[in-house]
């Protein structure tokens, strides 16, 4: 029996990066140092992933890509495209992170419910970079569970406000991993692939009608998909003021999201894995707090799991 929740994280997803860069790399130790000041994060209870194995990563990416990656062989378009300069720290980070999605799994299939201080790399394709995204740690650790026969049936439920094109694509014929995407219809990526269960929402919507329509995508999902496991992406970059956002939900709308998504599938025994996702605000450490939102409210449910 544990006290606190499970939480999964790594020193190297932040490491010296390029502040004028719209991508805020800060943010997962600023994201860390906040949950364990307010008490959540503790030698106890935090778990540190090593780098993924070849082999594993290759259950959902082409043997070609992970070596030009990881080479630093990529042309400079799939260099644009994947939107961050190569570096060492780059690298390692990429190869840690989809490690650290499968820990939290696993730790949520033991205890219930796990926090991945990271991932959510759901632009990822089988062969190419996209969006900020290298590997696509939930493909990855969807098809490990899989094939491990950990899990029958696996939602990711990704609540980005960018659809998980990439996701969607990895894991189209994957009839035991159900892929829901709710995201604004207008963002990123301008051709949006075909998840099992996608939700556009309207460019511009507040609180009430987004969290109406998350609602009703959780029940479908669920009814659909019969998990013994939930991936849950939860991206705060449907917030108001996000600059890659185009939403207008609040911080009050990002906690009822995470708390109507979390106790639905503790009411349901469902085990649930939460990931970060994106978030954006120059602000990292409001976009820190934002980011720990998902987390206080899984630490607030577990107290009654354990």
């Amino acid at each position: 029996m544990r006290s606190l929740i499970p939480l999964v994280s790594n020193p190297l997803y932040s490491y010296p990066f390029d502040s004028r860069h719209r991508f805020p790399m800060e943010k997962f130790s600023l994201l860390f140092n906040h949950l364990r000041e307010i008490g959540i994060a503790a030698e106890s209870n935090v778990f540190r992933p090593g780098r993924v194995r070849s082999e594993v990563l290759a259950l959902a990416h082409c043997r070609n890509y992970i070596n030009d990656f990881c080479e630093n062989q990529l042309s400079p378009k799939a260099m644009r495209r994947m939107g961050l300069p190569w570096s060492e720290g780059l690298r390692q980070r990429s190869l840690i992170s989809p490690n650290g999605t499968l820990l939290t799994a696993q730790l949520a299939l033991k205890y219930g419910m796990a926090c991945h201080l990271a991932g959510g790399t759901h632009h990822a394709h089988y062969d190419f970079a996209s969006g900020f995204c290298i590997f696509n740690d939930l493909a990855v650790t969807a098809r490990t569970l899989l094939a491990q026969g950990k899990v029958q049936r696996i939602l990711i439920f990704d609540c980005d406000v960018h659809q998980g094109d990439g996701t969607a694509n990895i894991l189209q014929n994957d009839t035991s991993a159900f892929t829901c995407s709710v995201h604004c219809d207008k963002n990123f990526p301008a051709r949006k692939a075909r998840s099992d269960l996608d939700i556009n929402v309207a460019a511009g919507s507040s609180d009430q009608a987004y969290l109406e329509l998350l609602s009703a995508a959780l029940e479908q999902a669920l009814l659909l998909s019969k998990p013994d496991l939930v991936l849950y992406d939860a991206g705060v970059d449907i917030y108001e003021h996000d600059p890659l956002g185009l939403l207008n939900i609040s911080t009050a709308g990002i906690r009822e999201r995470d708390r109507l998504v979390l106790e639905t599938c503790v009411e349901r025994g469902i085990a649930v894995a939460t990931v970060i996702g994106g978030g954006y605000d120059r602000d990292q450490q409001a976009l820190a707090r934002r980011h720990g939102i998902a987390v206080e409210e899984a630490a607030r449910l577990f107290t009654h799991l354990n």
